[in-house]
């Protein structure tokens, strides 16, 4: 009996390797490392700023402000960002470097290497601090909107630096000593400021892509 038990667990495993072997042959399961194609899809989230982007916002901009131009245009997370570069060096220091910008779900992300100790040290990040190195890559998630025209907030939601998520309690801490608050009544204590031009009524970011809306009051 028990030789006849050893057999029909022998034969059950080998029923499932075959399963498992036929599984993954067929596609129907993949095992181990991701795919080319999902390897590619997951680099090309994360848009550079470069030159060329900084053309195409503008573009896509001046399409907005022209009187017989479009309600709203699609602009690409790493275009926008390269546009508002002069703006971006208040959310990260001039020295940061590597900057990209991804739009996942409906939240801009934006992420750079930067040095630890532009962001407050231990009077910000507390015990946290000595878990970092000099120089560590700082990723910044959140929504925007428009609070009133030629100005918008970039409301940060989630920050990683390293691998750690920085607690929700001290992000408003740390968009401070980043930036100073704003003073208006609408925005929020963990908002950045971010210079828009006036004819930009709305924003928002949805499937991997920023839409930004021209005013009611734009010509």
């Amino acid at each position: 009996m028990g030789c006849l038990k050893k057999l029909g667990c022998l034969l059950v495993i080998a029923v499932i390797a075959l399963c498992a072997f036929w599984a993954y042959k067929t596609g129907w399961v993949r095992f181990g490392r991701p795919s080319e194609e999902n390897r590619v899809a997951v680099a090309e989230t994360w848009q550079p700023l470069t030159t060329e982007g900084a053309v195409r916002a503008s573009a896509a901009l001046n399409q907005l402000a022209s009187p017989r131009g479009p309600v709203y245009v699609n602009v690409a997370p790493g275009d926008l960002a390269a546009y508002i570069f002069q703006e971006l060096t208040h959310v990260f220091p001039k020295d940061a470097d590597s900057i990209r910008a991804a739009a996942i779900g409906d939240r801009l992300y934006v992420r750079a290497i930067v040095p630890t100790k532009e962001l407050g040290g231990s009077g910000t990040l507390g015990p946290l601090t000595a878990l970092f190195g000099e120089r560590e890559r700082v990723q910044l998630g959140g929504t925007l909107h428009i609070l009133h025209p030629t100005l918008a907030e970039f409301q940060v939601k989630e920050v990683k630096i390293g691998n750690i998520n920085v607690p929700q309690a001290l992000i408003p801490r740390l968009v401070h000593q980043i930036t100073p608050p704003l003073s208006l009544p609408a925005s929020a204590p963990d908002g950045m400021p971010l210079r828009t031009p006036e004819y930009v009524g709305d924003v928002r970011v949805s499937n991997g892509k920023i839409t930004l809306y021209k005013t009611a009051q734009a010509p």
